[in-house]
C-alpha cells in the first residue's frame, strides 16, 4: 500500500489485513521503490500523487522490473484521459477516490490472482476443497469454519501444489512486516489448520524443509 495520506494508508492496511491479506505500507515514492526491489508483491496500491518520487515514476519502474506485480492505481481525479495515461504506464487497474473499501479489496483479490501462476478457480488435493473468491473451503463435503489467516495459509500450500514450502515463504507471503521475523506463529498456525482439517492428516511437516498438502 502506497499512499501518502497517512491515515488513509493504515486504514486501508488495517482493512485488508483483517481479510487475511499481508500488507506493508509505505508513504512516499522512494521507499516505494525501496521495498518493492527487495520484495516481489503480488500487488502494488499505488496513490498516483506520492512525494519524493511521483507514483507514474514508480509504476513504470515496477512495469520494467517485470510482469509479475499488479499495480492498483489510486487517484483524486476520475477523468478519462487520467486513466488512460495509467494505463498507459502499465498500470492494471484503476481506482478513483474516494472508494468503497469493499471495492477494493474485491480489485485487490482480482489482481493477486493474475499474479500468480495459472491456477484452476477451485483448489482441490484430495478431500479439501478451496474456493478463492468464494472464501469457502470444506474437507469431505463439510465447511471449515477457518480465521481469515488460516484460509490465506491453506491457500497458498494449496497453490503450491504439493511442493514443500518452507516456513520463511509462509511468513514472508501470509504475514507482512508487523510480524516478527523470530515468531512461532507460522507453527501455531498451521498447528490449528491441522486440529480443524482433522483426520486423516493433510498438512505433512517435512524435516529441514517446511509443509506441504
Amino acid at each position: 500500500m502506497v499512499e501518502d495520506q497517512v491515515e488513509l494508508a493504515d486504514s486501508v492496511a488495517r482493512v485488508l489485513r483483517r481479510e487475511g491479506i499481508a500488507v506493508d505500507v509505505s508513504y512516499d515514492g522512494q521507499d516505494a521503490l525501496d521495498r518493492t526491489s527487495l520484495t516481489d508483491y503480488d500487488v502494488v496500491v499505488l496513490d498516483r500523487d506520492l512525494p519524493e518520487v511521483h507514483g507514474d515514476e514508480v509504476c513504470a519502474a515496477l512495469t520494467a522490473k517485470g510482469p509479475r506485480t499488479r499495480i492498483l492505481m489510486l487517484t483524486a481525479s476520475a477523468t478519462i484521459a487520467d486513466r488512460v495515461e495509467g494505463f498507459s504506464l502499465g498500470a492494471d487497474d484503476y481506482l478513483p477516490k474516494p472508494f468503497a473499501y469493499a471495492e477494493l479489496v474485491a480489485r485487490v483479490r482480482a489482481l493477486a490472482r493474475r499474479a500468480q501462476p495459472a491456477l484452476p478457480p477451485v483448489l482441490a488435493r484430495g478431500d479439501v476443497r478451496l474456493d478463492p473468491a468464494q472464501r469457502t473451503a470444506f474437507r469431505a463435503g463439510a465447511r471449515l469454519a477457518l480465521s481469515p489467516k488460516e484460509f490465506s495459509v491453506l491457500e497458498y500450500l494449496l497453490g503450491a501444489q504439493g511442493r514443500v514450502v518452507p516456513a520463511e515463504e509462509l511468513l514472508e507471503r501470509v504475514w507482512d512486516e508487523a510480524t516478527d521475523p523470530f515468531t512461532t506463529t507460522v507453527k501455531a498456525t498451521i498447528n490449528r489448520l491441522r486440529s480443524k482439517l482433522g483426520s486423516p492428516p493433510v498438512i505433512e511437516t517435512v524435516p529441514r524443509g517446511g509443509y506441504r498438502i
